[in-house]
Formats: C-alpha cells, sequence, structure tokens
C-alpha cells in the first residue's frame, strides 16, 4: 500500500463545507483506507488577495492506486464538487486537492510533480501536516518540524470544532 498525503482547500461555496463534503468522498472511496484529516485551517489567499479566504487541511490515506490514477481520483472529486479548471493560477476555487506526497518519491511527470512544488512554502500546508505527521521527513532528508520551524504562519488560524483527525 501506498502512503499518500494530500492538501485540501477551498475558498468559494461555502469553504468549511466543501472541505468537510471532500473528506466524506475521501472517506467513502474504496480505494482509500486508513484516513487520518488535520483540522481544518483558515488562511489567506495566495496570489491574488481579491478573493475570499481559504480554508484549508491535510489528509493522509493508504491506496493501492498508483500517482496518476490518484490523480484521476481526486480530480474526480474536485469536479463533483464544482471544481471548473481555469488558466488563472491561485485563482479563487470550491475544491483544490493536491498529492502532497506519495510515499517517498519523487515524480515528476507532465502532470503530477511531487513532492507538491510549493509544500516547504505554504503555512496552510505545512502546519496541518505538522499536526497530523510531527515526526514526517521529506525525500530529500528534510525533517518537517525543520521546515515548520522556519515559515511564518502569515495570519494561519485553525478553525473551531474542525477536529477530523480521528481514522477511518
Amino acid at each position: 500500500m501506498n502512503i499518500v498525503y494530500i492538501g485540501l482547500g477551498a475558498n468559494l461555496v461555502d469553504p468549511q463545507a466543501q472541505l468537510t463534503q471532500a473528506v466524506n468522498a475521501l472517506k467513502t472511496h474504496p480505494d482509500f483506507n486508513d484516513l487520518v484529516v488535520s483540522s481544518f485551517y483558515s488562511s489567506k489567499p495566495m496570489g491574488p488577495q481579491d478573493q475570499p479566504d481559504y480554508v484549508n487541511a491535510v489528509a493522509r490515506f493508504s491506496t493501492s492506486l498508483k500517482p496518476e490514477a490518484l490523480l484521476d481520483q481526486l480530480q474526480e472529486i474536485e469536479l463533483r464538487q464544482g471544481r471548473v479548471r481555469k488558466d488563472e493560477r491561485w485563482g479563487p476555487r470550491t475544491l483544490d486537492l493536491d498529492i502532497l506526497l506519495f510515499n517517498e518519491e519523487s515524480i515528476a511527470t507532465q502532470r503530477l510533480t511531487v513532492p507538491h512544488y510549493g509544500l516547504c512554502e505554504r503555512e496552510f500546508v505545512v502546519f496541518p501536516l505538522m499536526e497530523i505527521a510531527p515526526q514526517l521527513q521529506l525525500p530529500d532528508g528534510t525533517t518537517l518540524k525543520s521546515v515548520a520551524d522556519k515559515l511564518p504562519k502569515n495570519g494561519l488560524t485553525a478553525l473551531p470544532n474542525t477536529d477530523t483527525k480521528e481514522t477511518h
């Protein structure tokens, strides 16, 4: 089985409900097992600031799917929740599911880059990851803790009543 970490983010159409719905889709997906989800966090948008704040979380699960098949399944969940893919980078969205880590592999294909290219610069990924995997070591040998120690929180705030860390 492959151990996967994904980032979840939304800032349109009730973002907290979007993430809750996405977590439910992950819980009930037949190819995803042992789901653990961080708390939900409020974060400022990357890029254009003329959009609503985001709600973010990180999830870990195991799967037998290969990386691109996993990407297809995650994009299907995004589409079911109204995601419209535009060329606008860092624009508003109903749901974004990003593969952050896939085992300890480094992957570079036309469709997929793992570890996610912005993982270490994004407080809305690093701090939720620290919550569910504080001992995590990245494929290049860097510890997640060493990344978190140097990264400002930029207003990242845990949202109340979103403790979803239970295993499913």
